[in-house]
């Protein structure tokens, strides 16, 4: 029996951290070849593609997608984490007051590229060590600022009043990687002219995996038994969409199947990236040779029995 291989969309629930979603998942397929594709907080549910197998080499092909998101937004107070978890650190003085224009004139100014800081209660990496560290320890470091891309930001839920001491409303977000929804929440606070926070947040797709698609724990775990996980287990190949696929030539199937560089094909010219496969079956990812003018060299390689590359 070959090692199961391909993308899971899996549903992460509340309270779970993608980490112990990778461990539930190596007891219940019973293999240790499992990787997440990316952090989600604990406290929020949604899409996280997992990677089984030799899928596990696509992760960050997949991580670098867009991302998207439904955010609950408060008016009225911010916290040291930017969401509900977090302490509240300022409150509004006096009832929260803004009209719809002023509201839907905030989401225009913050679509396109914008610029975050990392929040200290955040993964990111400083000095070797992780933002949260330092932030549990009541320590505040200066961080890098990055530019990030909101290619939508939808008002879907109003607020129920337009005045109040808090003041809620959802929002829709398409974004780039790396971007912190609950810093965005705070930066739409900031132009209103009031502390703000995230209150809840939904990741309705990841890696152009949809929320429709996905399955949460328990459902893998019944599939699994019952034989069913090639059912909602997804090809690398779908992770790859986004280059041009190429047959392997007859001549340099010898070539490919070991990896070697070759003559550069002419798309390199166009795109980063081909995919080189046999019968629509990615064999490996080649880019430009960075050394080499006029050649390629394979990025990722896959193993698959299937393939029958001699």
């Amino acid at each position: 029996m070959h090692e199961l291989e391909g993308i899971l969309p899996l549903w992460k629930e509340s309270g779970m951290t993608s980490h112990d979603c990778v461990f539930k998942l190596r007891k219940i397929l019973k293999m240790k070849r499992i990787g997440h594709t990316g952090t989600l907080d604990p406290d929020v549910e949604g899409v996280l593609p997992i990677c089984v197998g030799q899928a596990t080499k696509v992760a960050e092909y997949v991580m670098a997608q867009g991302k998207a998101y439904r955010a609950t937004v408060s008016l009225g107070a911010s916290t040291t984490t930017e969401d509900a978890s977090g302490e509240v650190v300022a409150r509004a003085q006096g009832p929260v007051a803004i009209t719809k224009e002023e509201l839907l004139s905030a989401l225009a100014e913050l679509t396109g590229t914008i610029t975050q800081t990392p929040p200290m209660y955040s993964a990111v990496k400083v000095n070797g060590r992780r933002l949260y560290e330092y932030a549990r320890e009541g320590k505040v470091i200066d961080r890098q600022s990055r530019e990030v891309t909101i290619h939508t930001l939808e008002l879907i839920e109003e607020p129920k009043q337009w005045s109040g001491d808090e003041l809620t409303f959802v929002v829709d977000v398409a974004c780039s990687k790396g971007t912190y929804i609950r810093t965005l929440a705070v930066q739409i606070g900031e132009l209103l002219g009031v502390p703000a926070h995230m209150k809840k947040l939904v990741r309705t797709n990841a890696g152009g995996f949809e929320s429709s698609e996905a399955v949460t724990l328990a459902e893998l775990a019944e599939l699994f038994e019952n034989d069913q996980i090639q059912s909602v287990l997804q090809p690398i190949e779908r992770s790859l969409k986004e280059w041009p696929y190429h047959e392997i030539p007859v001549d340099l199937e010898k070539a490919f199947s070991n990896g070697q560089v070759v003559p550069a094909h002419t798309d390199l010219q166009i795109h980063d990236k081909i995919v080189i496969g046999k019968n629509g079956v990615a064999h490996a990812v080649y880019r430009a040779h960075p050394e080499k003018p006029g050649y390629m060299k394979p990025e990722k390689m896959f193993t698959r029995p299937e393939m029958e590359i001699q």
